[in-house]
């Protein structure tokens, strides 16, 4: 079994962002939500107030003015040619998608992909208010654990290295930038 994170490790960018202006642009309401987003970024970024999960349902609440399956089904008719061809080349039918991204707009690309195992965070599609914690750090090993228990990731593949936690728990791991595959390396800091 192999074990990618989605966002800039097997798709090329930030697919929650890309999302994101990808309804601003259809929706324009959403720019009405602007000043709560900024003051929710800074609260968080610059404060270092709050969490993760708090900044990320107070960005997912632009999903209310979505029609979130037809939007999502349109984002990625246009976008899926931005799943890596280092995936495409190697992928098998056991890997695991963690995502920190929410499973609404996730899951339809990983099934067209085929790709029958997803863990990424819970966000109500209509509200964006999260059930559980953003699947992202120690919350991916949790999370991988509570569906796979002990099974053995022979692989596991991230651009950054806030996935470490992951990556220990991997018998050989890679860091991703663009397709450049480069072997871990446990003593680096967050990118």
């Amino acid at each position: 079994m192999n074990a990618y994170d989605f966002d800039k490790t097997i798709y090329d960018g930030d697919s929650t962002a890309h999302f994101y202006l990808f309804s601003l642009r259809r929706h324009k309401r959403i720019v009405t939500l602007a000043p709560s987003l900024l003051a929710a970024f800074i609260r968080f970024y610059v404060f270092r107030r709050g969490t993760k999960t708090q900044f990320k349902e107070k960005m997912y609440r632009f999903v209310r003015f979505c029609d979130i399956e037809k939007d999502v089904a349109d984002f990625w008719a246009k976008k899926k040619s931005g799943i890596k061809a280092f995936y495409l080349s190697q992928q098998k039918e056991d890997d695991v998608i963690i995502s920190a991204s929410p499973v609404f707009l996730l899951s339809p690309i990983c099934a067209e992909l085929g790709i029958k195992h997803l863990i990424a965070s819970e966000v109500d599609p209509k509200t964006g208010k999260y059930s559980g914690e953003n699947c992202h750090e120690k919350e991916k090993v949790r999370r991988f654990r509570e569906c796979f228990g002990d099974a053995v990731i022979e692989e596991f593949y991230s651009d950054s290295y806030s996935d470490d936690p992951m990556a220990r728990i991997a018998e050989k791991a890679f860091l991703v930038k663009g397709e450049v595959l480069s072997n871990w390396d446990h003593g680096k800091k967050q990118a």
